[in-house]
């Protein structure tokens, strides 16, 4: 499998869980700027759509979208539900990190001017704060790593760029330092350049 990637975006998120479950990826680095990739090609060719993640699968078939990657990754590695309603919580999740608080981020990155950049910090506050209020083991499925752990860690990574204040969010601050240590998650910040 290909991941083509951008570094620290949220294609982190599937590059975190494959390096969690020892899979092997080969990657590609994105400049979402000018669309091209670290060999050359026109992104755009590869994905239309102009932004990762993007994944080459073993067949050839091009798989994009965070709902879509994690899910598929995270079943390749043993690292999502296989059924019942555990499989839906994690989807749910990772359903909810998308549309609610990574679409929040869209005026931070994309220089929105100050009163949208104030008012998305509000609107990702308090979505962090129903996070935090449901974080109640070590991982959002519980005691154990799953797929939507990657996501809401690369999250909490541009929260904290953005400086966004979690100081009212005491098991997310301990939630992401626990990120910060797993074995996976450093690899995949390493292969980024970002440790």
């Amino acid at each position: 499998m290909k991941l083509y990637y951008s570094p620290g975006a949220c294609s982190l998120a599937s590059h975190i869980v494959a390096a969690e479950g020892g899979l092997a990826l080969e990657l590609e680095k994105v400049d979402l700027k000018t669309h091209t990739t670290e060999t050359g090609e026109d992104f755009t060719a590869i994905n239309p759509k102009g932004y990762v993640p993007a994944l080459r699968l073993e067949d050839g078939a091009l798989l994009t979208e965070n709902a879509a990657l994690l899910p598929y990754v995270g079943d390749k590695a043993g690292l999502m539900p296989k059924d019942g309603m555990a499989r839906y919580r994690a989807l749910e999740w990772i359903g909810f990190i998308s549309g609610e608080l990574h679409k929040n981020f869209a005026p931070l990155f994309g220089g929105g001017d100050e009163d949208a950049k104030a008012k998305a910090k509000e609107k990702i506050t308090a979505r962090l704060k129903l996070v935090e209020d449901k974080l109640t083991g070590d991982y959002l499925m519980g005691d154990g790593f799953s797929a939507p752990d990657a996501y809401l860690y690369v999250i909490l990574r541009w929260a904290e760029k953005m400086k966004i204040d979690l100081s009212a969010s005491p098991r997310l601050v301990q939630f992401k330092a626990r990120m910060d240590k797993r074995g996976g998650v450093q690899k995949a910040l390493s292969e980024e350049g970002l440790a």
